[in-house]
């Protein structure tokens, strides 16, 4: 029977609770959000002891289901200021669900100086000290980490960014390899949880019962259908786009649609884009060979595989991973086309435990002040470095894009709600725009991907410029926040988009395990009741309408190369969630 464990700060003591019934049929994105809008006052400071940081495992998470080693972080976000959901894709997520933890619960306040670790197994979990662990570089301790508690654990941190409560800080997980590179970056939950001086959660799945189904039998039934679907979608097959290339294949699609933000979202194209691109990685990994690969999984089950090493020239290990959001951030957007700085930048980000976004938008908003020239690879390294010293210009930096471009007096600072954009034009991509402007987490893609049909022909095919899309955005968040609920990857929409059986296995595999009896209905009734609760939160906090706004100057400055501005009607943006 799964349990919620409660782990109290203040007092440092860990409790099992029965799971309520209200909660026994969410996961992932929908638990974390539903027991921040039920516990959390959402007037509170974030960094205070009010606040709370809850890491619940996907609905099929811990099953053999493709792709599905998803975890969910929520709380109150130190960078936005309103409702949090941050996931990524790790093993940790699913050694918690094995244990039969639905969710982990961290709330109270440390009363002493003191940092502390928690080491989870099947015969309940104990804090120790971890300060030794403290100051110094997540490579630096994940080796010490696994030598002392074994191989197959999974570790869930923060890094000096969070301990240093940054609002850009993250919560670190390891990946298949025992790296730290896996993120719940966004929103800064890694402030949160160094608020609390809980430095690490240590996850020992060793005897563990597993994860209950209720019927085996339709759960493998859905199974089959959505793994038969990813296997045969030209983006998620074996041998496919995110296959071969990792999430970077986008680089020259989306430069080429004029949609790839350059030089602080200047322009759309970036002229060196082809060398930062997924194809540029596979290359180095073809030439260079040694350590570097494409076709990584971040985690057990994940069959898409779009993950990758970058090696050196010596084919020594740089990084891993580059993303898109990752190449884009450290490259377009900072002028910088040198694979082997971003990849610099990219490891500094992972070893500090930094939101990638975030760090990339930051320095290109110091490139903007006359901090650095765009394009300046070795002064945006030392900028980094400001941040993982924690000078006064490194605690600045650290707080991410917004609160550089107040301490500099920069106007052109493009972000939602605090959030840095992603790596994709608003104005030149009009559905994302919307997504960014409407979003309860900030200026955030993944609320919405709605480039799949605006740009990939995926699940439609629409005019990248075309204004009147509410309809879309509302339907995209819907699913969106259901998927994050059920522990998959997001990038199952294009397979599940494309192909009626897909998703059909999707809503089969969570009938299969939890006894239910849901249809593609409740899909969207289920995202929207989601969406709903962080919508109210949102607004006790203080959100209003003119809150789901993108940046004015994006309505004035033209973007080349198609020279367009952000154009969609505020009434459209207050219309899509009824407002």
């Amino acid at each position: 029977m799964s349990k919620i464990m409660r782990v109290n700060m203040t007092d440092r003591t860990v409790a099992y609770e029965d799971v309520p019934e209200k909660y026994k049929l969410l996961g992932g994105r929908g638990l974390t959000s539903t027991i921040i809008y039920d516990e959390v006052d959402p007037t509170c400071h974030p960094l205070g002891p009010n606040n709370k940081l809850v890491f619940a495992p996907g609905i099929v998470t811990g099953t053999n289901s493709p792709t599905s080693g998803r975890v969910s972080v929520g709380g109150k976000s130190p960078l936005t200021g309103g409702i949090k959901e941050s996931n990524a894709g790790t093993g940790w997520s699913q050694l918690t669900a094995r244990l039969g933890i639905k969710a982990i619960v961290v709330e109270g306040y440390p009363q002493d100086d003191g940092w502390w670790g928690l080491h989870i197994t099947k015969d309940g979990a104990e804090f120790f000290s971890a300060d030794e662990y403290v100051g110094k570089g997540l490579y630096e301790i994940y080796p010490q980490l696994f030598a002392r508690f074994g191989q197959k654990v999974g570790i869930a941190s923060i890094g000096i960014a969070g301990e240093n409560k940054y609002s850009n800080s993250g919560v670190c997980f390891n990946d298949i390899d025992n790296r730290p590179s896996r993120y719940s970056g966004r929103g800064g939950l890694g402030a949160v949880m160094g608020s609390k001086h809980l430095k690490l959660i240590v996850v020992d799945a060793a005897g563990a019962p597993g994860v209950e189904i209720a019927n085996k039998e339709l759960f493998d039934q859905g199974r089959k259908k959505l793994l038969d679907a990813l296997r045969s979608h030209p983006i998620t097959k074996p041998g496919g786009a995110l296959n071969s290339y990792g999430t970077a294949v986008l680089v020259n699609i989306v430069n080429e649609a004029g949609g790839l933000p350059t030089h602080n979202f200047r322009t759309g194209r970036f002229e060196g884009a082809a060398k930062i691109s997924g194809e540029a990685m596979a290359e180095y990994c073809e030439t260079r060979g040694g350590v570097g690969r494409m076709g990584h999984p971040c985690h057990p089950g994940c069959v898409i595989q779009c993950s990758n090493v970058i090696p050196n020239p010596d084919g020594s290990e740089l990084v891993s991973v580059i993303e898109y959001e990752t190449t884009w951030a450290f490259g377009a957007n900072c002028g910088i086309d040198d694979l082997d700085v971003i990849g610099k930048l990219t490891w500094m980000a992972n070893d500090y435990g930094m939101d990638t976004i975030e760090a990339g938008g930051t320095i290109a908003i110091a490139m903007e002040a006359g901090l650095a020239e765009f394009g300046d690879g070795k002064r945006a390294i030392e900028l980094m470095e400001e941040i993982g010293k924690g000078t006064p210009l490194g605690r600045i930096l650290g707080q991410g894009a917004a609160t550089t471009g107040k301490a500099f007096g920069i106007v052109r600072v493009p972000g939602v709600k605090g959030q840095n954009m992603p790596a994709y034009e608003p104005r030149a991509i009009k559905g994302i725009g919307m997504t960014y402007a409407i979003s309860t987490m900030g200026a955030d893609h993944t609320s919405g991907y709605t480039i799949a049909p605006e740009l990939l022909a995926c699940g439609g095919d629409l005019d990248q410029f075309d204004r009147d899309k509410a309809d879309l955005v509302r339907a995209f968040q819907y699913t969106t926040a259901f998927i994050d609920s059920t522990g998959h990857c997001l990038f199952i929409a294009f397979a599940i988009l494309d192909i009626a059986s897909g998703f059909e296995g999707m809503v089969e595999e969570c009938n299969g395990l939890l006894g239910t009896n849901w249809t593609g209905d409740d899909v969207t009734r289920i995202g929207k009741e989601i969406l709903d609760k962080e919508l109210a939160f949102n607004r006790a906090a203080g959100f209003t309408p003119a809150d789901d706004r993108l940046p004015e100057f994006m309505k004035y400055e033209k973007l080349p190369p198609h020279d367009v501005v952000w154009d969609v009607p505020d009434e459209t943006l207050d219309a899509v969630f009824g407002e």
